[in-house]
């Protein structure tokens, strides 16, 4: 029997499963393909880390010590970081919910907020990350070269990092790991269109730094034999990416998720997984 999966970076507020958030919860939980002991949901904004918190709150008796959030304003989101929205999340990282600040980071692929406004963003993210001493939750597209060098120069305050969904070339993925950080995977590995770059990275993760992720809704991995008709990603798929990582390295299945699994709880301070 496989080790209980952990999910470190759900969509979990967002409006797809507002109609059956509870459904979805019980598959991932209770579900017969590599049930998850733990997701974290991703806060994307100053409200959507509100909702993050809320949620973690509302099934804490149900699920309790399996819901955990992250903080955070997306680079897309960037221009809404202010003197008010950085004292929010001082105080939102400090809920006993949250176990990272993120997601943060640079995007310099869609640009939808300016890139000063994002280095801004990003740099208030990091200072908060040290002042709590909570690990980042980094997003990147595009940026590599100067997300790299902003990480660099604070290498020695940041307490740890993870780069969430993973999607970079080889130089990207060594300038990560030789500061230290892991590695998310979603299931763009699973993706023969756009994954092929990633398939081929994959096994030179390090085993003790690699995480794995669903990014739910989003991404839901191709290479299902059954796909759901709303075409929409499940913490429960986690499993798939898990199957497909399994194809492109020398672990299995049982090992890769026995390692992601402690890797994840390492990083985040989870508490120890209930059985």
């Amino acid at each position: 029997m496989l080790t209980p999966l952990v999910d470190i970076g759900v969509n979990l507020t967002n409006s797809r499963f507002d109609a059956d958030r509870d459904t979805v919860l019980q598959r991932a939980f209770e579900g017969e393909h590599a049930p998850l002991s733990a997701l974290l949901i991703t806060g994307t904004s100053i409200e959507e880390s509100r909702n993050a918190i809320e949620l973690c709150e509302h099934y804490a008796n149900q699920y309790p010590e399996r819901l955990f959030a992250t903080a955070g304003i997306h680079p897309h989101e960037a221009s809404q970081f202010d003197a008010d929205s950085e004292s929010e999340l001082r105080a939102l990282a400090r809920h006993p919910s949250v176990v990272a600040i993120g997601e943060t980071g640079l995007d310099f692929n869609r640009n939808f907020s300016p890139a000063t406004a994002q280095e801004r963003s990003f740099a208030g993210h990091i200072e908060i990350a040290c002042g709590v001493a909570l690990p980042l939750f980094l997003h990147e597209r595009d940026a590599a070269t100067r997300q790299l060098d902003i990480l660099q120069q604070h290498r020695d305050q940041i307490p740890q990092a993870v780069i969430h969904c993973f999607t970079g070339e080889k130089s990207a993925l060594y300038g990560y790991l030789d500061l230290d950080l892991y590695i998310g995977i979603t299931g763009w590995l699973c993706d023969e269109r756009r994954g092929f770059e990633l398939q081929k990275l994959a096994k030179e993760i390090p085993l003790n730094r690699l995480l794995i992720e669903t990014d739910a809704p989003y991404l839901l991995p191709r290479t299902l034999a059954d796909k759901p008709k709303n075409r929409r990603c499940e913490p429960h798929h986690l499993s798939e990416v898990l199957r497909t990582l399994a194809e492109h390295r020398s672990e299995t299945e049982a090992e890769l998720a026995t390692a992601t699994a402690a890797n994840s709880r390492r990083l985040f301070k989870l508490p120890a997984a209930i059985n």
